[in-house]
């Protein structure tokens, strides 16, 4: 019994690895062709600098990645891209990032943190004009090919249009974390799998 429980968290986290990182090595370079090429004909190379996005896949290291959101939403309620019934933009977006977000979770990558904006510039130089982004978001990604694939998925296509009537402006950009004080699922599932198993380990021991 006891050994079973150990092999249970053993296999468990192992599950947990093979979903978290990628194990498909960077992205060749036939494929970012294929991908530039996908991509330059859909209706998201009108946000994006394409050349931009290739150096990015280029310079591929095969790991994870956050990617750093700020963002300003459209203030009050505004016509639904759909319905056109008054709606908050909060709601509006809710349609896009609620099934990217489901998405993005299959393929190992979660919501860092989000946090919203509760005062101006409190410490800058040199700096342009605050552009008043009224949130910011991190979005981790399991790789790279993630990322474009994610941006190529066809069911997006039609809901797209929440985000982009929802968000006044935005800009985005890819970080990779050096510093962190939260813990984040690479270290607190084999912590908690360990502690749950050594729970149901201390239980039989009693019976």
């Amino acid at each position: 019994m006891i050994a079973s429980i150990w092999l249970t968290a053993a296999a468990l986290y192992v599950v947990f690895l093979y979903w978290y990182n990628n194990w498909s090595g960077p992205i060749l370079a036939q494929e970012i062709d294929d991908y530039i090429d996908d991509f330059s004909a859909g209706s998201g190379a009108q946000y994006t600098d394409v050349e931009v996005l290739r150096r990015f896949l280029e310079e591929d290291d095969g790991k994870e990645f956050v990617m750093q959101n700020f963002i300003s939403l459209h203030s009050g309620k505004m016509a639904h891209p759909v319905t056109g019934v008054a709606t908050y933009s909060q709601e509006v977006i809710g349609g896009y990032f609620q099934p990217f977000v489901k998405a993005l979770f299959k393929r190992g990558g979660h919501p860092v943190f989000m946090a919203r904006k509760v005062g101006g510039y409190i410490d800058s130089w040199n700096c342009d004009a605050d552009p008043q982004w009224a949130a910011t978001a991190m979005m981790r990604y399991r790789c790279r090919r993630d990322l474009i694939e994610l941006t190529l998925d066809k069911r997006f296509s039609d809901i797209h249009i929440f985000k982009t009537s929802a968000i006044e402006k935005t800009v985005s950009f890819p970080v990779k974390i050096t510093m962190s004080l939260f813990l984040r699922p690479r270290f607190y599932v084999p912590v908690g799998l360990v502690w749950l198993a050594s729970m149901a380990h201390f239980v039989v021991l009693l019976l």
